[in-house]
């Protein structure tokens, strides 16, 4: 079962990255290379369901317990996947296993109190790419597609509303999915 939920988690992620990429296609919005400002915030939180891909995959190779004793040991706030050293998809390290706000931020809308959708993104690109923006913004109040935040979240949800259900700090978030699959595979080996 877990295992499952491990795949549905992966196929909601696919389909929001091949969305982001139509958006920001059509858009010309993109993030800076290298940026990772966005990363630096200590107040990042998200679920454990959000990382089972990335526990899993440390897990599959002999890396869990690790990443366990890196995560339990860390006084850090920021994001302990962020390294600085990389280069392209900004400076994630694990760019394929990062959570869901990730992936989501300066690339999706929220739903206002007017049920109108209000693009969200980053003062970097608000800045830097001000007239794409505007245009862009323009666009997703008349209707142009954009991920909505709260579809993706939904549907994280419906694979598992206790995983799913309480925000962590990141770094928390990363430890528990990781106790999880380890505590799955106790019992199986």
């Amino acid at each position: 079962m877990l295992l499952e939920k491990v795949k549905a988690v992966e196929t909601v992620f696919q389909r929001l990255d091949q969305e982001v990429a139509t958006f920001q296609s059509w858009s010309g919005l993109n993030c800076a290379a290298g940026c990772g400002k966005c990363c630096l915030k200590p107040d990042i939180e998200s679920t454990i369901l959000e990382f089972l891909p990335f526990a899993l995959y440390l897990y599959s190779q002999n890396l869990a317990v690790t990443w366990l004793d890196r995560v339990q040991t860390s006084n850090s706030s920021i994001c302990l996947i962020l390294s600085a050293s990389v280069s392209g998809g900004g400076r994630c390290s694990e760019y394929k296993h990062r959570a869901l706000i990730c992936r989501l931020f300066g690339y999706s809308a929220r739903i206002d109190k007017h049920e109108r959708r209000e693009l969200m993104s980053c003062q970097v690109i608000k800045s830097e790419q001000g007239v794409q923006f505007a245009k862009a913004s323009g666009e997703v109040l008349g209707g142009k597609f954009v991920p909505v935040m709260s579809h993706y979240y939904m549907q994280l949800r419906a694979i598992d509303f206790e995983l799913s259900r309480e925000y962590f700090p990141i770094n928390e978030a990363i430890k528990r999915a990781i106790e999880v699959i380890l505590h799955y595979y106790a019992y199986r080996e």
